[in-house]
């Protein structure tokens, strides 16, 4: 395990073992990582309310920020997710097998759905639910065109990467 592990309120940071986690990311109070996840450069999830939950072979890339709501809400990612470069997730639900584009807004109580996909640069608002198959796009965020079978192919190609990726920095990171 590498980077910032700062324990809060009487948590510390659960990281599998085999999780990747970048020297520079930082990982803040109640924050549980699972198998073949990836977090990396510049990521910051902090759990110092409810708590964040990374699922199995989910990706998060670089300069992600992950936080909760101090009114209760946690933020959880399910297994085989990527959530791409540079966004934020802020007390919100992204569902196994899902994809969350670069530079976009996930808020409050919003909900993506398993093999839903937000684009890159949208902003979905509090409370709003992203169906699965749906791909929804733009500020606010809404649903653009139902997905295909090579979204989903392009999909598992990423998470694969990714996990694959992430044993190329064994010992390095």
């Amino acid at each position: 395990m590498s980077g910032l592990i700062v324990p809060h309120k009487g948590f510390t940071p659960r990281v599998d073992p085999t999780a990747f986690i970048a020297a520079n990311a930082t990982l803040v109070g109640d924050v549980e990582i699972a198998a073949n996840a990836s977090i990396w450069f510049g990521c910051i999830l902090r759990g110092d309310g409810p708590g964040i939950r990374i699922g199995e072979n989910s990706n998060l890339q670089d300069g992600t920020v992950v936080h909760i709501a101090a009114r209760g809400l946690m933020t959880t990612v399910g297994k085989n997710v990527t959530v791409g470069h540079m966004v934020l997730l802020h007390a919100c639900e992204v569902q196994d097998d899902a994809f969350v584009g670069m530079h976009s807004t996930v808020l409050d109580g919003a909900v993506i759905e398993s093999e839903a996909m937000v684009a890159a640069g949208a902003l979905v608002a509090p409370g709003k639910i992203v169906r699965r198959g749906e791909l929804w796009a733009g500020n606010p965020a809404r649903k653009l065109r139902d997905l295909t079978e090579k979204d989903y192919a392009e999909f598992k190609r990423v998470v694969d990467g990714y996990v694959k990726l992430s044993r190329s920095y064994d010992g390095q990171a």
